[in-house]
């Protein structure tokens, strides 16, 4: 199925925007793509004039908007979270979570996080590292931010051995 897929890979490391723009326009010309993530935005380069990383983050995040506008397709940005959720009891991300967020949070139409207890649960882990409470087969993604819809949380079933995501109602039938 992947084979006969129309997905194209850059790694280039430290992309700038100006590099991603150029690149997507060849390829929405040529073979019509669909969408554009961006596996993760810290990891790409702004503008030389940028006074900080959080101005130049800024940058990427409004360039990435156009280019979405522009391109007429999803713009799927990854972004890393700041370590300030290990302090709190519930490590359920929120948006102040977000690795330099303030621009982020205003440019994006939706912000989801994923969450699984697992990761979290020293208390209920195993020595071989699984969890005495089934939490290894539950994950939640948080709806943070919602331009056109309802915030909330959906509850997935997670296999870790692939790295997928089911509905909980398609395990239960």
């Amino acid at each position: 199925i992947l084979h006969d897929s129309k997905i194209f890979i850059d790694d280039t490391p430290a992309i700038t925007v100006l590099e991603l723009r150029s690149k997507a326009r060849r390829l929405k010309s040529e073979h019509d793509i669909g969408m554009i993530i961006v596996d993760y935005l810290q990891l790409m380069r702004g503008g030389a004039n940028s006074e900080s990383r959080q101005q130049e983050i800024s940058d990427i995040s409004r360039s990435l908007k156009a280019l979405a506008k522009e391109l007429g397709v999803p713009v799927i940005a990854l972004s890393q979270l700041n370590r300030e959720l290990e302090k709190r009891a519930d490590k359920r991300p929120m948006m102040s979570d977000l690795r330099e967020s303030g621009a982020i949070e205003q440019d994006a139409d939706v912000i989801m996080f994923v969450y699984r207890e697992s990761v979290y649960c020293d208390s209920c882990r195993k020595r071989d590292g699984s969890c005495t409470q089934g939490h290894e087969r539950s994950a939640e993604i948080i709806i943070g931010k919602q331009r056109n819809g309802a915030l909330g949380t959906v509850n997935l079933a997670f296999f870790g051995e692939h790295t997928r995501f089911e509905n909980l109602s398609d395990r239960n039938e």
